[in-house]
């Protein structure tokens, strides 16, 4: 699957409605992502029940605020609408590839439980 344009109008609609989905913010002047971006494009054709989506951070400034975004690329991991992963920097494919097998294999139950925990810690 190719990567998609991801909007302040569609990613409500993305995340909730995939199991895992991975989000690249980006920006045309910025090397890093560029670099970057023929890696998120590979991965996105080798895992194709995965939605990969691109965040163009100086057309979607709201987005990019919404999500704190301080430096790009940013990758951005959701696993059942919950964000899992999220840190600045272009991975080399090997990490992008690890990264995706630890977003499948992650015990959701347990990360449920834990942020329950969490929230209650807090109260």
């Amino acid at each position: 699957m190719a990567t998609i344009e991801l909007t302040s109008e569609n990613i409500q609609d993305v995340i909730n409605n995939n199991d895992i989905v991975l989000i690249d913010f980006w920006a045309s002047w910025c090397g890093p992502c560029q670099s970057f971006g023929p890696v998120f494009e590979a991965a996105s054709e080798n895992n194709p029940d995965l939605v990969f989506g691109k965040v163009n951070t100086e057309e979607q400034m709201e987005l990019a605020a919404y999500f704190q975004v301080r430096s790009i690329p940013l990758l951005s991991v959701f696993r059942e609408q919950i964000m899992i992963y999220s840190q600045p920097g272009a991975l080399p494919a090997s990490a992008l590839d690890q990264l995706i097998e630890q977003a499948r294999a992650l015990d959701m139950e347990k990360v449920r439980a834990d942020i329950a925990a969490q929230q209650k810690n807090q109260a």
